[in-house]
């Protein structure tokens, strides 16, 4: 499988993040992996790696829709103030465990891929990776 130049792991709890991470190398999915408590710090991760990919070597955001601080929604709406360069080497797909009807209307009007429920599992990423990035794990 071609991996993907990096995944930006955004999550408020620190062992999700971890636990996804060693499940992302485990499969090698991507070159390299980041991770961000909130959305300020994942904003700022994000325009350094977005800088370096392109679309046809891209970045998987899997971001968490609730964390104090920015949250998920207001993430994805500072993420749209980037240039359409660095947005189309992008690709966010929401993490989450639960999400409110409100929360689910709002998704549909923004630029994200798709949801993906918690936990993470390397069947969530197979179809992840077939959706989103016309790849997949080797039978």
């Amino acid at each position: 499988m071609i991996k993907l130049s990096s995944v930006l792991l955004v999550d408020d709890d620190p062992l999700t993040n971890d636990l996804n991470e060693r499940l992302l190398r485990q499969l090698g999915v991507a070159d390299q992996y980041r991770a961000a408590n909130d959305g300020a710090d994942a904003l700022a991760v994000l325009e350094d790696l977005a800088a370096d990919a392109n679309p046809s070597s891209p970045v998987l955001v899997l971001l968490d829709v609730k964390m104090p601080g920015m949250d998920g929604m207001a993430f994805v709406e500072q993420y749209q103030r980037l240039p359409e360069s660095q947005q189309q080497a992008v690709v966010i797909v929401m993490h989450t465990a639960s999400m409110s009807s409100v929360d689910l209307g709002r998704v549909e009007s923004m630029p994200i891929a798709g949801l993906v429920s918690k936990p993470l599992t390397k069947e969530k990423l197979d179809t992840i990776l077939k959706l989103h990035f016309q790849r997949q794990f080797p039978a």
